[in-house]
């Protein structure tokens, strides 16, 4: 195995650039693996410009697939060249957040306050996927087993953009026979459509303007696509609706105009589901809100992470019940990284996600 390893690491913002690092030590609970796919992630994209603190020197990325190069004395029930993915979120199964069933908030509360992100380890605080090889912490709960016959394109979603979208349409609690309204058709959103589909929802209306992503956004199961460059989303919700609104809104954006509008399509006692990330305050309209008095709930979602829930997404993929592989519109070589970002960054040549090879 080699000392030394490429890696692409945040330089300052605005510069994420490939550069050597040293091949991590493996510690007991830990297992190395070496990256065969990985993939960049909107969140890296707020690293690269600086929106989202991290340390300089810090390998980015938190999506991997891959092969186990070494494990850890203490770890149990897995095999040196299995091949594996783990979680954007990294729980390590035994703190506060883990045993009260909140593994996705592992790491959230500390005595200096709450820390945005929660269990976000890869590519946050600890070096991350786009690079030659990861070392994942507490390996016999983070690494799943990729089942025999699935390529590493099939799964690419499944540490991140799926497990993150599927818990949108969970969260939002979407019963059989809902009305579902997605707002915002990338890769989140998209997910969120399908997970919206797999739990019961017969009528799911997505909101997207990017003709390519309405396009997948039917095939993900959108019944209905509004295009609000060309009418006004919550108007035309209403109208497809007769009136009565929608059951569960999904807000995969991030924006106040898309929180708003997804909270005025709710019908009374409806569910406003967010997975967007807000870069400021929200406001809630008073009338939207119905004063207070109008029955909903509104909740938020960070991605659900460890290996049951990697396993549960996989066997999806298996069962044929979705493919996520239309997602992937560009490829890339590690070597290439810097090409890669900016395409991703400046959205260009309809990019949904990159697939990243070493």
């Amino acid at each position: 195995m080699p000392q030394m390893m490429k890696a692409a690491i945040f330089a300052e913002p605005g510069r994420i650039v490939l550069d050597d690092k040293p091949v991590p030590d493996v510690g007991p609970l830990d297992a190395l693996i070496r990256i065969t796919t990985t993939t960049i992630c909107g969140t890296d994209v707020h690293i690269l410009k600086g929106e989202y603190p991290v340390a300089r020197g810090l390998t980015v990325g938190h999506e991997p697939v891959g092969v186990i190069e070494k494990l850890g004395s203490a770890v149990q029930g897995f095999r040196e060249g299995q091949r594996v993915i783990a979680g954007a979120i990294t729980p390590s199964g035994h703190s506060a957040a883990c045993l009260c069933g909140q593994h996705s908030q592992d790491g959230a509360g500390t005595k200096h306050g709450y820390k945005a992100m929660g269990g976000w380890r890869f590519g946050n605080t600890i070096d991350g996927s786009q690079a030659e090889y990861l070392l994942v912490p507490d390996a016999m709960t983070n690494l799943a087993p990729i089942p025999d016959g699935l390529t590493d394109e099939q799964v690419l979603m499944c540490p991140d953009i799926m497990s993150t979208g599927f818990s949108g349409a969970e969260r939002g609690q979407v019963r059989i026979g809902d009305t579902v309204a997605v707002f915002a058709q990338g890769p989140i959103g998209l997910c969120a459509t399908a997970g919206a589909r797999l739990m019961g929802a017969t009528t799911i209306i997505a909101v997207e303007a990017v003709p390519a992503r309405m396009e997948i956004a039917r095939q993900m199961g959108a019944d209905h696509v509004v295009d609000f460059s060309k009418c006004d989303p919550v108007a035309e919700i209403m109208r497809l609706t007769d009136g009565r609104g929608v059951d569960v809104a999904i807000e995969a954006l991030g924006l106040q105009q898309t929180f708003s509008a997804a909270l005025r399509v709710l019908r009374p006692g409806g569910r406003l589901s967010s997975l967007g990330v807000y870069s400021s305050d929200l406001t809630i309209p008073l009338d939207a809100f119905a004063a207070g008095l109008g029955d909903h709930t509104i909740t938020t979602a960070l991605c659900p992470g460890g290996k049951e829930r990697m396993g549960r997404l996989m066997d999806v993929i298996a069962s044929q019940r979705l493919d996520t592989r239309p997602l992937v519109t560009h490829r890339f070589k590690l070597d290439d990284i810097e090409a890669a970002y900016d395409l991703f960054a400046n959205q260009r040549d309809g990019v949904l996600k990159i697939a990243l090879t070493p």
